[in-house]
């Protein structure tokens, strides 16, 4: 199922590709196998994913398949434009697109391709909201990760 997985702190990457693009990146709980790299692809986003871990600063600069609604994109599209370290809300982003913001959150858990669209930085008004269509569990903890290493990446920017 997937081509190659990457360990965090608190869980793993996994990546799928097809045709040389990269299809999915989904979270996976720490205790399953790792798998290394099977082709190429593999390796390069295992690559990008590594240095995202060492350096919330990295860039991910794969070949994708983004496939969704018009909603999808929409949200998805808002999401890429919010800074590292920063966060919006489900209703923010929703009050900007027209949408309800359980349409928001449903577009978050639809994301097929997690880190390089940061739906992590989407969060509820009153705390961190649910992740991947879970509101408890390793899910919700890789996002507080995710979370406060980005903002510790943000965290100690010198001024000239």
């Amino acid at each position: 199922m997937y081509d190659v997985t990457v360990e965090f702190p608190k869980f793993k990457v996994g990546v799928a590709t097809r045709d040389g693009v990269v299809t999915s990146l989904k979270y996976l709980h720490s205790s399953l196998p790792s798998i290394a790299a099977k082709n190429p692809l593999a390796e390069k986003a295992a690559r990008q994913l590594e240095a995202y871990r060492r350096d919330a600063n990295a860039a991910f600069d794969l070949p994708v398949v983004i496939e969704g609604t018009e909603l999808h994109k929409a949200v998805w599209k808002a999401m890429r434009a919010i800074p590292l370290g920063k966060t919006r809300t489900y209703g923010d982003l929703a009050r900007e697109l027209g949408a309800d913001p359980r349409d928001i959150g449903q577009c978050c858990g639809d994301n097929r391709l997690p880190l390089v669209i940061p739906c992590h930085r989407i969060v509820a008004a009153d705390g961190i909201g649910g992740f991947a269509h879970a509101t408890s569990g390793y899910l919700v903890e890789a996002k507080r990760w995710l979370l406060m290493h980005e903002a510790a990446a943000t965290a100690f920017e010198l001024q000239p």
